[in-house]
């Protein structure tokens, strides 16, 4: 997994075209001026996170996340993008998407489909971030995954809505831009089609540039994988498969491809031990999730894998010297001031 985000120069020139000086938001991000010359740049999670707070702060404009996230000109989407584009229908395109997201970002497109409610949600989650994304940003990514659909199929398809934890002031701007209802304090966020909508084809349907991007991303993938540290592997499995319950080991050996000796070896050669990373994988999270004021503690322990709230408490401590919901305190009083 590569641990920076390629942030494309396309974005400077869209905040120019909306009337935001991109040099005003570099400069509110803490971030050099130089940016604004390269077509492409390479920022870390903090780094992402900074110019999204940022552009939300310059902006007038509360809904600047959705109009930078809506795309109708398929000469601004990238390689993953065109790919997406090129698929069969709207479901194999957010499944290119996810696989072949981590070839540019430390992010994850995870999807869910409840096929008694016909419905099909997507979220996007940022694997490294410490704290809760800006809001300027989720709304961009599901413009952005709106606008596939939208342009693949060629109509002015909808969600069933779309959920924020946290409120928003322009529900009814969101809601016309998107075409469907929003819901604020959810436990997610996440934008929620019908799970038909997975099946709609795509007009925009390209099989020759298709055959000839997947070899390309394949390679880069596997070349990523080969010089990824394993142990970091191992981490970001269980991040993803901590959703409840404690992983085993048999759970990342299989989603790694890999035999439980083999795994347990190639940690103790890079001097790990598979508890130790476990350690590690829950106190990322835990962090992330005691920023979510929506989740309450216990609710955090449980999506940790622990068994009762104590044993949380206790890890948590052994962490960061205090109990979580000190910790928690610690944090919005930071915020605020």
């Amino acid at each position: 997994m590569n641990k920076h985000f390629r942030f494309s120069g396309t974005v400077f020139q869209k905040l120019e075209e909306l009337g935001i000086r991109a040099s005003v938001v570099l400069r509110r991000a803490g971030l050099p001026q130089s940016f604004l010359d390269q077509p492409r740049v390479l920022l870390k999670t903090e780094e992402l996170f900074s110019v999204w707070r940022a552009i939300g702060e310059v902006s007038a404009n509360p809904a600047i996340g959705l109009l930078l996230g809506t795309e109708t000109r398929t000469e601004r989407f990238n390689p993953v993008g065109l790919a997406a584009l090129s698929s069969e229908n709207f479901g194999a395109a957010v499944d290119q998407i996810a696989r072949y997201k981590l070839l540019t970002c430390p992010e994850e497109i995870r999807q869910e489909k409840n096929r008694k409610q016909n419905e099909w949600s997507i979220q996007f989650r940022w694997l490294l971030a410490e704290e809760v994304e800006p809001a300027a940003m989720t709304e961009s990514c599901f413009a952005w995954v709106l606008s596939i659909g939208r342009l693949g199929t060629g109509t002015r398809m909808a969600p069933l809505r779309v959920e924020f934890t946290e409120p928003r002031a322009h529900i009814k701007t969101i809601e016309r831009h998107l075409g469907c209802p929003v819901v604020c304090g959810a436990d997610r966020n996440a934008i929620v089609f019908r799970l038909t909508d997975a099946q709609r084809p795509f007009v925009t349907r390209n099989a020759e540039l298709l055959a000839m991007l997947a070899p390309q991303f394949e390679q880069e993938l596997k070349q990523e994988n080969n010089h990824e540290a394993f142990a970091e592997r191992v981490r970001i499995a269980l991040q993803q498969k901590l959703t409840g319950r404690r992983p085993t080991i048999d759970d990342i050996a299989d989603a790694l491809h890999v035999s439980p000796r083999t795994l347990q070896r190639r940690l103790q050669d890079e001097g790990y031990s598979f508890q130790r990373v476990l350690d590690e994988a829950r106190h990322h999270l835990a962090r992330h999730y005691l920023n979510n004021d929506v989740l309450e503690l216990n609710e955090a322990a449980y999506l940790l894998g622990y068994e009762d709230g104590n044993s949380f408490v206790r890890a948590f401590r052994t962490w960061e010297g205090v109990p979580p919901a000190r910790w928690r305190e610690l944090q919005r009083s930071q915020a605020a001031s």
